[in-house]
């Protein structure tokens, strides 16, 4: 008598919400395509339990300004084209593909050059004009520079459906107010804690703005708490949201070049760590 396999599949009760950054000139907006990222129905690679309806997206990272503290390695590839973020944009989409360019606008930091916000919009539409892909527009990270700048940089590009960051717990009013003006997503931060995410979300929404046009990002924390750590937050994030949270029902966005690179188990070069090989190799294994 042969052995019967019970059906062990796990179904779910939610999706996740669908976030579409970008839109086309049909859609009121200039880009050439647009990126549509969530709608799962599963964990990722359990194809065989539900949909997985739209890949993970890749945006490379330019700045409004020279990355002038990079690693070298890093630096490299992009030498001939750091002075200008469009030149920088088309390159990371024309050689190396990229699904959408993440501008950051470091320059605006007061600790360091102390850019206008008019000076933030010409970076941000000299992108638009290089490139096709949608954007993600994130902050120097300075609150009251930031609420400074985003008011001026998100009406310049209202019409093209940005992805604009990030939010915060104590900071969040500015950019949720001027994301619904103007028609762009938000970048809901937390520092690696499932509940401060939650909270973000219900602020947002307290505050007017639809939970289906936020993503989350979980960070990394300072503490060095580890990828099984990082990770373990962002699964029950994803069981949280599938198995009918709507406070965390939302796409997952990982910020990965800052954080790999920010390390020095990464970014040191071979003369100072010999033993630790070809930084060349170990930057992007890390």
């Amino acid at each position: 008598m042969g052995v019967e396999v019970p059906d062990v599949k796990e179904s779910f009760p939610q999706a996740i919400y669908t976030v579409t950054i970008g839109a086309t000139p049909e859609q009121g907006g200039t880009r050439t395509k647009v990126v549509t990222v969530g709608g799962e129905t599963t964990l990722p690679f359990h194809t065989f339990e539900g949909e997985i309806p739209h890949p993970p997206a890749v945006a490379m990272e330019v700045w409004d300004i020279p990355g002038e503290d990079w690693p070298e390695v890093v630096k490299e590839p992009f030498a001939d084209v750091m002075e200008s973020p469009g030149k920088w944009a088309r390159k990371c989409v024309e050689e190396y593909g990229a699904d959408l360019i993440c501008l950051r606008l470091v320059g605006c930091d007061p600790n360091g050059a102390d850019r206008s916000p008019e000076e933030a919009v010409r970076a941000v539409r000299e992108v638009l004009e290089a490139v096709g892909v949608p954007l993600i527009i994130w902050g120097c990270g300075v609150p009251d520079k930031d609420n400074e700048v985003f008011p001026v940089v998100a009406e310049a590009v209202k019409g093209e459906n940005c992805l604009l960051g990030t939010i915060t717990q104590d900071n969040y009013k500015t950019l949720v107010a001027v994301a619904t003006a103007y028609g762009h997503k938000l970048i809901a931060e937390s520092p690696v804690d499932i509940n401060i995410a939650k909270q973000v979300n219900i602020l947002a929404m307290d505050a007017g703005f639809p939970l289906e046009k936020l993503v989350i990002y979980p960070s990394t924390g300072a503490l060095g708490y580890g990828i099984e750590y990082v990770y373990s937050i962002m699964e029950r994030t994803r069981l949280a949201g599938l198995g009918g949270d709507k406070l965390m029902a939302m796409p997952i966005l990982c910020d990965i070049g800052k954080e790999v690179w920010g390390v020095k188990e990464a970014r040191a070069p071979r003369e100072e760590q010999p033993e630790w090989g070809d930084e060349r190799l170990r930057g992007p294994l890390w």
